[in-house]
């Protein structure tokens, strides 16, 4: 990974995301890549749309957030650069649009974007969450809007056999290489079509990863993945997005939207 891709705001949760994109930059020698995006002058097409304009329509919205980014830039040993390069460093852009159009023009010019998880249907949050999974084609680390910052020394790979689950693994992979505990987690039977996590580990040892395999009865999944979350210590959670129809899986819920809404649990996410 050698871009980080970060939305900017003068907001707590986006100073949370700033310093775990910064920190987990520097482990990774990879450039984070700031964007305040700013909105049209045009009617809001949804609740969260309209949140977000009214608090990125004033005129010290975006001085502010480029003041937000600059600081994290320098508390984390970061140079501002003007134009790409090789060596790591902080760029910083601003852009005028729907989170949705400069998510998908930024997204897939970067390796991973790290956004915070909503705490409310109709939220701002919510609103660049869906954007950075639909629009961006690139993995999306979402982290709780409280808690630790620091994320990937322990990691769980929530493992069902899926080709999601199968691409996330390889994206994060830079990840898993720096980690020092890597558990995958399977629940239930593992009778599906697809690797099992006994191959997946393997996999992960020619990229020379070491891991550890635990299954659970697969009676509860969410609940039983977040409990084998907890007592690994992890502090990353990865896994495939929406491996069912995608508006089933928002209807209906699912173990993609239990992780993304309602697990308190930094989560690498990858949509298929």
């Amino acid at each position: 990974m050698r871009v980080i891709f970060v939305p900017v705001a003068d907001r707590p949760e986006c100073a949370k995301a700033l310093q775990t994109a910064f920190e987990l930059g520097k482990r990774l020698g990879a450039s984070v890549n700031g964007c305040h995006i700013r909105p049209l002058r045009k009617s809001a097409t949804s609740m969260s749309d309209a949140a977000w304009r009214r608090k990125n329509s004033s005129k010290n919205a975006p001085e502010a957030a480029k003041r937000l980014y600059e600081q994290m830039a320098e508390q984390h040993g970061y140079e501002m650069i003007k134009r790409p390069r090789a060596k790591p460093g902080a760029l910083y852009c601003e852009r005028v649009g729907s989170p949705e159009k400069v998510l998908s023009i930024m997204g897939p010019v970067s390796d991973l974007t790290v956004v915070t998880r909503p705490t409310d249907r109709g939220s701002v949050a919510e609103l660049f969450l869906n954007s950075a999974l639909d629009e961006t084609q690139r993995p999306v680390l979402v982290l709780p809007p409280a808690g630790r910052r620091n994320i990937g020394s322990k990691v769980v790979i929530a493992w069902n056999q899926s080709r999601e689950a199968a691409r996330a693994v390889k994206t994060a992979m830079p990840i898993l290489q720096q980690a020092d505990e890597v558990t995958i987690v399977s629940c239930g039977a593992e009778d599906r079509v697809g690797p099992k996590s006994s191959q997946i580990a393997g996999y992960l040892t020619h990229w020379g990863v070491k891991s550890r395999r635990v299954n659970t009865r697969g009676r509860d999944i969410e609940k039983e993945l977040v409990a084998a979350f907890k007592e690994a210590g992890a502090d990353l959670m990865i896994a495939g997005a929406y491996s069912r129809n995608r508006w089933r899986e928002k209807v209906f819920g699912g173990t993609s939207d239990y992780l993304l809404r309602k697990a308190k649990i930094p989560v690498f996410m990858v949509h298929a």
